[in-house]
């Protein structure tokens, strides 16, 4: 079990999400930057989908009932992990399953010349308390004292590590991006709705976000495979730079429309959520008057409103809208665009 001592500003659980119910008015959901839960997943050996939890400006406290190994991916945090009040100092947490090694890395993520785990039994989240930037601040402000791991952003993402039973996990608050991502091995096993477990903040469906008291279930782990890597590079998001094709309905706007789009730059509006990101820029003036009957919207559709603002839809996006879509975004840029927090800047880039 995962019990939730604090959110943060906002947290659910997702996974890939549920596709095939359009038809039904239902949308797909899932992780809003869906290559940095794939990830997450992949590293304590989970299936892609699995469900994971999505923290938006991170800032949780996570207490695990039973040992576990965690992967934390997205936007980059200081992560603690703090020991059980009732557990002595020291000791040391079981091998990764399959004893996941990495040339020039130790099991902890930490580069093998530092002096990082050699002797296959001090895995993730081994004893260690160093390691934070000077004067960085500890997540949740815990205690040295109770504190078994210090994770700088380098050793702590995108790299399997232990939590003991009892032992709380802490993440700090971004420097950049927007979501990060959890993963624990066995995933999030709440109850699936329409074939999954993720919370969509448009349609209600899912799980309601998580608050504090929430207590998580996590699923099995004994058919799972061994882990095999032990550090990997996070997703490229090509940040500052959403690369698109033209959309099916650019003959909508005047012939420098797309010209407009590209010039920027754009900011990203305070309004923005799960369901898109909102911009401030040029306004993309149109060529028609009137608006369009619904029809069909997809993640990465830039869709324009009559005040000419564009609005890129994520993962809560309508299944179907009646404004204009200039572009859509790749699937690479979508996921960059996931990460955008208020006041950004970018530019849009004709792939």
């Amino acid at each position: 079990m995962i019990e939730v001592i604090a959110p943060g500003p906002y947290a659910t659980v997702q996974d890939l999400g549920r596709p095939g119910y359009a038809h039904l008015g239902v949308p797909r959901s899932g992780a809003a930057d869906e290559p940095s839960l794939r990830l997450a997943n992949r590293l304590v050996g989970n299936p892609e989908n699995a469900a994971g939890i999505e923290l938006t400006f991170g800032g949780a406290r996570l207490r695990f009932t039973a040992g576990a190994w965690v992967a934390v991916t997205g936007a980059t945090c200081l992560l603690d992990v703090v020991r059980p009040r009732e557990a002595a100092p020291g000791g040391t947490a079981p091998t990764a399953p399959g004893g996941a090694s990495v040339s020039g890395m130790s099991m902890s993520g930490v580069p093998a010349s530092t002096g990082g785990a050699s002797t296959g039994q001090a895995p993730p989240g081994g004893a260690s308390v160093g390691g934070a930037p000077p004067g960085a601040a500890s997540p949740g402000g815990a205690s040295p004292g109770g504190v078994i791991r210090r994770m700088t952003v380098s050793q702590g993402m995108c790299a399997p590590f232990w939590v003991p039973a009892g032992g709380e996990l802490r993440l700090g608050t971004p420097g950049t991006g927007l979501r990060t991502y959890v993963a624990v091995r066995g995933g999030v096993d709440v109850p699936a709705t329409m074939g999954s477990r993720s919370a969509d903040s448009l349609s209600g469906l899912g799980p309601p976000p998580l608050r504090a008291g929430t207590v998580l279930p996590v699923g099995p782990t004994g058919d799972l495979p061994p882990i095999t890597v032990d550090a990997a590079p996070p997703p490229e998001s090509g940040a500052g730079v959403l690369r698109f094709l033209p959309g099916p309905r650019d003959d909508w706007f005047v012939p420098g429309a797309l010209a407009t789009l590209c010039a920027g730059p754009y900011e990203v509006s305070q309004d923005s959520n799960r369901v898109g990101v909102r911009m401030r820029g040029a306004c993309l003036e149109r060529a028609r008057d009137g608006e369009l009957p619904s029809e069909g919207m997809v993640a990465g559709a830039v869709q324009v409103p009559p005040s000419g603002q564009p609005i890129v839809f994520l993962a809560d996006h309508p299944p179907t809208g009646g404004y204009p879509v200039i572009a859509v975004l790749t699937s690479a840029s979508l996921a960059g665009a996931a990460q955008l927090r208020p006041g950004d800047r970018i530019r849009f880039r004709r792939d």
